[in-house]
């Protein structure tokens, strides 16, 4: 019985390897011209993760040649550095708000554009995507929350005779992580929510009117029903942006908090990670935390499609 199924798996893995095959001849070209992106893919991003992760096993300083410490950097990371816990800690809050909200926008808001005018909907998503790519949002922020009377949050605030003396927001431990979730929500509409935006495009429109015919009677359930599952491969890629988005949190508690920040209050991992490779120059230790940030976007995304895979099915 064995025997015969390892004849099976090799017969099996045979034709797979002989219809890869058929593929490649058939298709040579596309492959070629997949290529350069390939070759910039693998070097800018594969490489240096592997590059990483193996570092991570070392201690390197830059300077001198890379010593194989095995796992005193994980050890070290994971018992005895609290700042690392706390950034832990922040960046998973951060996470667990941003990502399900920005993510939540990135598809009301496609949606509702998609209802629009072709005129109309390009003013839209150029509006909505342009805070994702300009550094505005640290300038209107740091001036809403300055911490004087001319501050637009305390300004008002003042006039409203709600309170007399300024709130030092950037530095009260009390408000800054929400600012900082703020910033980050306004910013979240990026480069998902233009896959989004051009999913809905995509969709036949035949499948609504035979959705009608077979029961749908209003817009939500055209929208669960019909528009989410045939918007899978978007609804993924918008998932993926998102997650790596609400995990990448570093640039926004630099500029708007400073780093480190009070008490630590906004201490993300990216954080973590310029201070030990671009501050202190260890590269070992900081690869260490890049691979722990990894490995959490990693679970977290294989969570985000399982559960999507099921509303697809």
């Amino acid at each position: 019985m064995a025997t015969m199924l390892n004849a099976d798996k090799k017969a099996i893995r045979a034709t797979d390897r002989k219809l890869l095959k058929k593929q490649f001849q058939n298709n040579w070209d596309c492959y070629l011209y997949m290529l350069p992106y390939g070759l910039i893919f693998f070097l800018f991003t594969v490489l240096p993760v592997l590059a990483s992760i193996v570092l991570s096993f070392t201690y390197y300083n830059v300077l001198e040649t890379p010593t194989f410490v095995g796992l005193d950097n994980y050890r070290t990371l994971l018992a005895n550095d609290d700042i690392f816990i706390t950034a832990v800690k922040n960046t998973l809050e951060i996470a667990v708000v941003t990502g399900p909200v920005g993510y939540i926008m990135c598809v009301m808001f496609s949606w509702l554009i998609n209802e629009l005018g072709p005129k109309t909907r390009a003013v839209m998503v150029t509006i909505l995507y342009a805070p994702s790519i300009s550094g505005a949002a640290y300038t209107i922020f740091g001036i809403m929350f300055s911490g004087d009377s001319y501050g637009w949050v305390n300004g008002t605030l003042i006039n409203l005779g709600l309170i007399t003396e300024p709130i030092q927001f950037m530095t009260d431990t009390d408000y800054m992580i929400w600012i900082c979730m703020l910033v980050v929500i306004w910013m979240s509409l990026g480069t998902g929510f233009l896959s989004n935006v051009a999913g809905f495009r995509t969709i036949d429109r035949s499948q609504y009117e035979a959705g009608y015919v077979e029961g749908i009677r209003n817009r939500w359930q055209e929208l669960w029903f019909i528009t989410l599952p045939s918007m899978l491969p978007q609804l993924m890629f918008a998932a993926v942006m998102s997650i790596t988005q609400s995990f990448s949190v570093g640039a926004v508690t630099t500029i708007l908090f400073g780093n480190p920040s009070t008490d630590y209050a906004v201490h993300t991992i990216l954080n973590h990670i310029e201070d030990y490779g671009g501050v202190r120059f260890e590269m070992g230790y900081a690869c260490a935390i890049a691979t722990v940030l990894f490995a959490l976007m990693v679970a977290s995304n294989e969570i985000i499609q399982r559960a999507l895979r099921k509303v697809g099915q």
